[in-house]
């Protein structure tokens, strides 16, 4: 099954007005939820996407989030961004940084993550998608506003992967 088929299935899942769909090969399987079915969500794990450095176009990302007054001195030091590895959007979607409303967010400036660490979710056709850190390291600077929409290979984080 390829992405086509995925995103036809999607589709018509959504358009069918279903609860949950099951579809199951030998060697793959998805599931779907709905809405309809509840509070629950289906979250598939994507693979994030890094690159040791941002390119020249980072400007024209969304504003950086306000970060608490404690966090300000390692904001600061974002003067030289070649040392951070980026990571960045690996879909089209709404970026969240919050499981749900009323949860606190997955990571604030100056946080450390560590391989495998949730940093964000990433909406994409009614699927929330759990961003992963790859690396290890300290968020200096957060490229993207909560609930905005976010191009593929879009920066979204700066990491200090010392």
């Amino acid at each position: 099954m390829d992405i086509k088929d995925i995103q036809n299935l999607i589709k018509f899942v959504s358009k069918a007005e279903v609860s949950e769909v099951k579809y199951k090969t030998k060697d793959f399987e998805i599931t779907i939820k709905t809405p309809l079915g509840g509070n629950e969500m289906t979250y598939m794990q994507q693979p994030a996407v890094y690159h040791s450095a941002p390119q020249q176009h980072v400007s024209q990302a969304p504003a950086q989030v306000s970060a608490p007054v404690a966090d300000a001195p390692a904001a600061a030091n974002v003067s030289d961004d070649s040392k951070f590895v980026t990571i960045k959007s690996p879909m089209i979607g709404t970026f969240y940084r919050k499981p749900a409303p009323d949860k606190d967010v997955f990571v604030n400036v100056g946080d450390e993550v560590s391989t495998g660490k949730v940093v964000c979710v990433i909406e994409a056709m009614k699927l929330f998608n759990q961003i992963e850190s790859e690396i290890s390291g300290k968020i200096v600077k957060i490229l993207v506003d909560d609930m905005t929409p976010v191009e593929y290979d879009q920066p979204l984080f700066l990491v200090d992967p010392s």
